[in-house]
């Protein structure tokens, strides 16, 4: 890059805040006044800061890329900060801004389905925009599941933390402790994809008694695919008419999964392994003629207790070495369309690196332990999805399309740079009152 370059690109990152907050008006003018409508959980006469002030405090936190609360404090104990981030939210300028411990003992409250709902909100608009239909496969919105882990370690956070038990019955025993969530992302670009649901994996006494004997992939299956069926109905009870095809990885791979899926009207698209359901892999291999286009080949209509699945392969040689992938489909399988399915179906890896990886290592940390209490870190992970998110917009419609080249790292934390710096009328973008909505 030269100079003429670095001087163009210096002048348009003038008000890298000021941007972000277009974007946000632009894609999801309501988020502030959301944030004022969810039900306050405090007494009324221990309320400061209202539920605006509070929630959009968290989302700049999120937006500066900014890992504990105490170092939100610290960075928002600022008087220029606290007047922008006041006017931003819409918000009379206050002296100061909330306070962590107060945040944290409100978001011990608050219910999580407040802020559920305003991320389901905020794809619902996005969808409705029309701007990212190109996204789409055949007509239908991706959904990528997959599960992460937020905490492990020897500490017991709470009683809701799972427990994993290593080298049972000898002198080198350890309990861990650990937090679990099964993420839902919906995919609108090859750099944006937004939760459009979170469920936490949560196990009673029963579960743990009934997985004493079971392996660490059982237990994880077990675990997953039980959330993940609380998490489906969900999205399905928000979303009944959207078009849906299902990525997830072999865990997935059962007939109650396929069941749920065909009975919600969603195609899916399941990576497979041949240990997953033996049955089908004996069946694809005893059948000599399979279609084959490029790299794919496959077999549609195999027999799977009494339910048709189509099985595609799809082989990649890199360097000497060949990669092999294959998916179950509900969807057909054609010479036309077998390799662009398997493109398709690779997008599951989008919730990884745009998603998790994002998250815990580019923009913040949502492996973080912001609080002691489940229900405050349920709101912690939540909020961090809103912020990620809109940050992914700004990338996306202004950095990349002004040319703009940053390292990930660098993004949040010139963010923040431009939280404290001295507004003038011009650089103060405020909250759009628009309170329409399209539901």
């Amino acid at each position: 890059m030269g100079r003429k370059e670095r001087r163009i690109q210096k002048k348009l990152e003038k008000n890298p805040i000021g941007e972000l907050n277009k974007i946000q008006n632009r894609f999801y003018s309501q988020l502030f006044w959301k944030f004022s409508q969810t039900k306050d959980p405090r007494h009324p006469s221990y309320i400061t800061y209202s539920n605006r002030m509070m929630l959009g405090t968290l989302y700049y936190k999120g937006i500066a890329g900014i890992d504990s609360m105490q170092e939100m404090t610290e960075r928002f104990n600022d008087e220029t900060i606290s007047k922008n981030l006041s006017v931003f939210m819409g918000e009379k300028a206050g002296e100061y801004l909330p306070h962590h411990v107060t945040e944290n003992e409100y978001l011990e409250k608050l219910d999580p389905m407040e802020l559920e709902e305003i991320k389901q909100d905020l794809v619902y608009h996005l969808i409705r925009k029309r701007s990212f239909e190109d996204a789409r496969y055949k007509k239908k919105w991706l959904v990528i599941v997959d599960g992460t882990q937020l905490y492990c370690g020897q500490r017991k956070l709470n009683e809701h933390c799972l427990e994993r038990c290593s080298n049972k019955g000898t002198d080198k025993e350890i309990t861990l402790y650990h937090r679990d969530v099964l993420e839902a992302k919906i995919y609108f670009g090859e750099k944006l994809v937004a939760s459009i649901g979170s469920e936490f994996i949560e196990n009673n006494g029963e579960d743990r008694k009934r997985q004493e004997n079971m392996s660490a992939e059982e237990i994880k299956q077990d675990c997953e695919t039980k959330a993940f069926f609380r998490l489906a109905e969900r999205i399905k009870k928000r979303f009944p008419r959207l078009p849906i095809l299902l990525l997830a990885d072999s865990l997935y791979a059962s007939n109650p999964v396929m069941e749920l899926c065909r009975k919600y009207k969603w195609e899916f698209l399941i990576r497979y392994k041949k240990g997953s359901i033996p049955s089908i892999a004996e069946e694809y291999e005893k059948i000599p003629e399979k279609g084959r286009a490029g790299k794919a080949e496959f077999v549609n209509d195999i027999d799977h207790e009494g339910r048709q699945v189509n099985v595609l392969r799809y082989r990649e040689e890199e360097e000497g070495s060949v990669r092999e992938f294959q998916w179950l489909s509900s969807m057909k399988i054609t010479k036309g369309n077998a390799e662009k399915m398997a493109e398709t179906g690779r997008k599951r890896w989008k919730i990884e690196n745009e998603g998790f990886n994002r998250q815990k290592n580019w923009q913040g940390s949502i492996t973080h332990t912001c609080s002691w209490d489940d229900q405050a870190q349920k709101n912690h992970y939540l909020m961090e999805q809103i912020s990620d998110f809109m940050k992914q917009l700004y990338e996306h419609y202004y950095l990349k399309k002004n040319g703009i080249e940053k390292k990930q790292k660098n993004i949040s934390s010139d963010l923040l740079v431009s939280l404290g710096q001295q507004k003038t009328k011009e650089d103060i973008f405020p909250v759009d009152e628009d309170r329409s909505s399209y539901n």
